[in-house]
């Protein structure tokens, strides 16, 4: 099936992110899918957009290493105004696109200066109705970030928005976690397309050598420094060796002038088209160490001299060089150490060494069009489950029977801004809460909050949420003790939350991390608990005198470090367990909820409690009138 796909990048410096971007595009545009390629950087004209819808936003760059403080195309900081301007764009070619997926070129791990533009594409996307797959895309190596803060807050933002980060690199070579902290929830994202950059050179397309040293520096005025030095080395070369030196189109015309005039003994020349070709006639290559030069090199098998762009607090082409000279695919010359006479016997040394095997196979477009297919597909699924849910609904109400569906939220202990949300969306959805609040942990300003909104009820989580199982063993406060003592200690955190939420409090014990010692539940009923609620589906509707009122549905994926579980998976279940018959119960824990957790959970309680054929039944009702406690000092 044809997708559309948007992809936005903003280059600031070379052209290495658009040319990656382009070269993404035209894999999924070969693939029958329709792309719009919208660039927020400077006009490139040799980078290959064919086959794309090519989208110009008012161009930004920035000068040196200094991403802050971006540009207009005037020369001057950007204003409000062009940033608005921008943002109309994006937009707009966003609405013409209506695309099945959105991809980012580096952000949220980059471009932290454009966020403001992201973030509407973000929100317009999330805000779509079928909501299209959102995908990041990077490089092998990023430049690491300056502080943890940095990391924490991309990774915020891919669990809140994303559903995969495209990294177009060799997982065994080059993880992200060389450059990038990778934790659990990030690495589940990851998915490894292989290098994106075009093929290596057929036998028969691969020109003779033409002797030359090729020079190169990108497509910015990054690279001055290392032309001047190469003009500086042509001086000193006795050899038979002609030097050639590609000048990037950012370079300005004034500065191309006089490298010319400076260079004797070389060709000077703007970037050109066929530079693979060049490369792979080449005696030696001379570059820096970018993302799209390591491939240019890769695929043709040229001999390499690095010299890295380490200005700023700059470290991904030096982490690349570095590995490229591990490999012995490259000699590295730091560019601190860079003069005319260095760069001359760097590139004598590799000179003499034999050429490097070019990579049969750099195209990770193909790996790449996979993983945009399936992240579309996975969306669709989503939307076919929640389509599916809606479906099961109206088949019980047209055959006349009933789903019960109730919620439980574990762990309030004090009232927060994320309790308010959770109370306000159970009052305005018109479904019941039951709040599993420990007794050890709650404070007063709990009960006074509370004691505002009559239709919450309070079970008794535990007695403090602490762990008493021993090392190894799954994590349990109700075991691991004599059943005398936690039926003493259950008994008073009873009477504590009996005198502290009073009419509000039920006899209805949830065991933390839902478990309880089996030997504890038959003394249960003695010390006055009248229900029991863990996360299962349940054998028996009632127990050792307890009403056994489960939960079944957590949205939060705790195996893999927290956020939204695998959506379709979630409803798919869910609609199987309401034909089931038990009343069927939400969990869940609002102090941990992200941005995309709770616009599941109120999708999820909007649509059940706004249908006729569930009944919501408040937990009181539910676990039935003895689960109710008398006010403090009145006998049970």
């Amino acid at each position: 099936m044809s997708l559309s796909v948007l992809i936005t990048v903003t280059h600031l410096l070379g052209v290495g992110h658009l040319t990656r971007s382009a070269a993404l595009g035209r894999a999924l545009a070969r693939a029958g899918h329709r792309v719009t390629l919208v660039s927020g950087g400077r006009p490139a004209d040799l980078v290959d957009t064919a086959g794309l819808e090519f989208v110009q936003l008012p161009p930004v760059h920035c000068e040196g290493t200094d991403f802050t403080r971006l540009l207009s195309e005037a020369g001057t900081p950007i204003d409000d105004a062009l940033r608005a301007e921008r943002i109309r764009r994006l937009l707009a070619a966003f609405e013409h696109a209506a695309p099945d997926v959105v991809i980012t070129e580096t952000y949220p791990f980059g471009r932290r200066a454009l966020r403001g533009e992201f973030r509407a594409l973000l929100d317009a996307a999330t805000a779509r109705t079928p909501r299209p797959a959102i995908l990041a895309s990077i490089r092998d190596i990023l430049n690491p970030p300056s502080r943890p803060q940095k990391a924490a807050d991309a990774e915020a933002i891919l669990r809140v928005f994303y559903d995969g980060v495209l990294v177009h690199g060799d997982e065994a070579a080059a993880p992200l976690a060389l450059s990038w902290p990778v934790g659990t929830a990030l690495e589940r994202q990851l998915v490894y397309t292989g290098y994106l950059g075009g093929d290596a050179l057929s036998d028969d397309a691969a020109p003779t050598s033409s002797g030359e040293i090729v020079v190169s520096g990108g497509g910015s005025a990054a690279g001055l420094a290392l032309f001047e030095a190469a003009a500086g080395a042509a001086d000193l070369d006795t050899s038979a060796h002609h030097w050639r030196i590609l000048v990037g189109q950012g370079v300005p015309e004034s500065a191309f002038d006089m490298l010319r005039e400076r260079a004797v003994n070389a060709i000077v020349e703007r970037a050109r088209p066929d530079f693979r070709r060049l490369l792979a006639a080449a005696e030696v290559s001379v570059s820096q160490a970018g993302y799209n030069t390591a491939l240019d090199l890769a695929a043709t098998g040229a001999r390499a001299v690095l010299v890295p762009f380490e200005q700023g607090a700059e470290q991904e082409q030096r982490l690349r060089a570095e590995g490229l000279a591990a490999a012995r695919r490259a000699t590295l010359l730091p560019e601190r150490d860079l003069t005319p006479a260095a760069l001359l016997d760097a590139v004598a040394r590799e000179a003499a060494k034999p050429h490097p095997v070019a990579s049969a196979s750099l195209d990770g477009g193909a790996r790449a069009v996979r993983a945009v297919e399936q992240a579309a597909h996975e969306r669709r699924r989503v939307e076919a489950a929640w389509d599916a849910l809606a479906r099961c609904l109206d088949d019980l109400q047209a055959a006349g029977r009933r789903a019960t569906l109730w919620w439980r939220d574990d762990d309030a202990a004090e009232p927060t801004p994320a309790l308010d949300r959770l109370i306000a969306l159970s009052r305005t959805s018109g479904m019941p809460l039951a709040l599993a609040v420990s007794p050890g942990l709650a404070t007063d300003a709990l009960a006074t909050r509370l004691a505002a909104e009559p239709g919450v009820h309070v079970l008794v989580h535990g007695l403090a949420h602490e762990n008493r199982a021993p090392a190894g063993a799954k994590k349990c406060e109700l075991g691991h003790r004599p059943i005398d003592a936690l039926t003493r200690d259950l008994a008073q955190a009873l009477l504590d939350q009996q005198d502290r939420f009073g009419r509000q409090a039920l006899a209805v014990l949830v065991p933390p991390w839902n478990r309880v010692d089996d030997a504890l539940e038959p003394h249960l009923a003695a010390i006055g608990f009248r229900g029991l609620s863990t996360f299962k589906p349940r054998a028996a509707s009632h127990r050792d005198g307890l009403a056994i009122i489960n939960t079944h549905c957590d949205p939060i994926d705790w195996r893999g470090g927290g956020g939204l579980a695998d959506e379709a998976a979630l409803v798919e279940t869910l609609t199987r367990d309401l034909g089931s018959g038990e009343p069927i119960g939400l969990l869940t824990h609002h102090l941990v909820h992200d941005e995309r957790l709770w616009r599941f959970v109120e999708r999820l309680v909007r649509l059940l409690a706004a249908h006729p054929a569930v009944d919501r039944p408040a937990a009181d009702r539910l676990f039935g009138p003895a689960s109710a406690l008398p006010p403090a000092g009145e006998a049970p």
